[in-house]
């Protein structure tokens, strides 16, 4: 992207796919097409390409070939790891973070959840969760990375902490938006069940994944029923081109995350300390130590994030105000106000997300966009398209 077209910094949300993927994709879609499930040659072929890129991801996320249950997203492999508490005499005892995605919260509260809290810098009170499980806890499910506004939850501790407390519980790790800056083997190698999403590390929409460790077989039940396929948790015929596609962009992104991380923590850096230069009055709604390095979020007191997002928008800078999954939502973000803010101020916070493919001219571009909008605004004039 170049500043004449603006910037895009809505990476949490979604990336572009990498061209290296999309290659890998296009001899699925184009000439490799049979059913996985078939007999034929053209059908093994096919079931051999899910077979490579089912081991290449378990060498990846360090887990074992057959714990891997490839689904139609993050949202249906949070959605899968929840109906694990599930039985038919009613639920079992279940804690979630107040700052989960959707895609936990709303199965969750569907079975009576409770709800652990979060201190006001959107990391997990381990005291407060240490209060909610005991040995009736069947599952517990904690994010390794917030997707609003970026913060790297403690996991080791936590795991160690249920482990002690109540050891038969299931742990399930929401590890979408840490797939892309942290070391997934690493943060949840003490979790029975940890969810991943292709699209946001440069793979294509549509395709995600849940491990699923021995620890947990027993227990999981599927969503849908009607085949045979992923050993009877997802029946459907298998998205080839979206799991190789995943495959290589998890690849990739593994043998490039140190680099990029060093580079986008340093762009993201100098966009916020900029930003705030230039905009007294603006401020991190988290301390920048306590995120991943592509998150920068926002304060900007006295108006409303809409209206900033639709001047930006104008702008040629893409941005967002929260979770794509709640955009155009009435209510504040739950993230923000579980960290203590009020309704009318969440409204006020504006998330910037970067990625791999965030360029320094982006960056510049983005901080003389972000400072005249919120100059506008407070000054009464908005932009028009």
């Amino acid at each position: 992207m170049t500043v004449a077209e603006g910037a895009y910094l809505d990476h949490a949300a979604s990336t572009p796919v990498m061209p290296e993927v999309l290659d890998a994709m296009l001899v699925h879609l184009r000439d490799n097409y049979a059913n996985p499930s078939g007999i034929h040659r053209q059908a093994r072929n096919e079931r051999r390409a899910i077979d490579d890129a089912r081991e290449l991801l378990a060498e990846l996320l360090g887990c074992a070939p057959g714990e891997i249950v490839f689904t139609s997203g993050g949202t249906e492999a949070d959605n899968l790891a929840i109906a694990c508490a599930r039985h038919p005499t009613g639920p079992g005892h279940v804690v979630v973070s107040a700052i989960e995605h959707h895609a936990i919260l709303h199965p969750a509260a569907s079975i009576g959840a409770c709800i652990a809290p979060v201190s006001s810098d959107a990391i997990i009170d381990l005291d407060a969760f240490r209060e909610l499980v005991d040995r009736s806890t069947e599952l517990i499910s904690v994010m390794g990375v917030n997707n609003e506004v970026g913060t790297i939850q403690p996991i080791a501790q936590l795991t160690q902490l249920v482990r002690d407390e109540a050891p038969q519980a299931i742990i399930h790790c929401d590890a979408v938006q840490a797939l892309a800056w942290c070391d997934l083997p690493e943060m949840t190698r003490s979790c029975d069940l940890v969810t991943i999403s292709a699209h946001k590390v440069g793979g294509p929409k549509g395709i995600g994944a849940l491990v699923v460790r021995s620890s947990a077989r027993e227990r999981m039940t599927p969503l849908m029923l009607g085949g045979s396929q992923e050993r009877d948790l997802r029946p459907g015929t298998e998205n080839v081109a979206g799991i190789v596609g995943m495959a290589a962009a998890v690849a990739l992104t593994s043998e490039r995350r140190s680099e990029m991380n060093a580079r986008v923590h340093a762009l993201r850096d100098r966009f916020v300390d900029e930003v705030i230069e230039g905009l007294p009055g603006v401020r991190e709604t988290a301390p920048r130590l306590l995120r991943s390095a592509g998150n920068a979020h926002f304060t900007f007191p006295g108006i409303d994030n809409e209206e900033m997002l639709l001047l930006l928008d104008a702008k040629g800078v893409a941005a967002s105000a929260g979770s794509s999954c709640a955009s155009g939502a009435l209510e504040p973000s739950h993230v923000l106000v579980a960290m203590g803010m009020t309704a009318e101020q969440a409204r006020t916070c504006v998330r910037f997300t970067l990625g791999a493919t965030t360029t320094a001219a982006e960056i510049d571009y983005a901080i003389g966009a972000v400072i005249d909008a919120y100059e506008q605004l407070l000054g009464g004039v908005v932009a028009t398209k």
